[in-house]
């Protein structure tokens, strides 16, 4: 899914020029906070038993907490792309109004 997530949006980034990837500050103050408080969740849910990864469906690389490396991916790759619609909507609808 991370796949298709990075697929399905970063070509944003190239063809409608959404500059997200170049403001690497304001990415990390945006996403840094947000994702910190989720593997802490994670960190937690996992400890108490209550959340699980199903190792059939995992690569197996662990990082820090004993958190796989997907879930990592999931919180950095996830909302760039969210980042990039956002940024790619401004894009089209400032070209589209500028046609009307």
């Amino acid at each position: 899914m991370i796949v298709f997530t990075v697929v399905g949006s970063f070509w944003l980034e190239v063809f409608l020029k959404v500059g997200v990837l170049k403001q690497f500050k304001r990415v990390v103050l945006a996403i840094a906070p947000v994702a910190f408080l989720f593997i802490a969740w994670d960190k937690y849910a996992i400890a108490s038993g209550h959340w699980y990864f199903d190792k059939a469906q995992i690569l197996g690389i662990f990082g820090p907490f004993g958190i796989p490396l997907e879930e990592y991916l999931f919180f950095i790759v996830v909302p760039i792309a969210a980042l990039m619609t956002i940024e790619a909507v401004r894009t089209v609808k400032k070209h589209w109004q500028v046609y009307k």
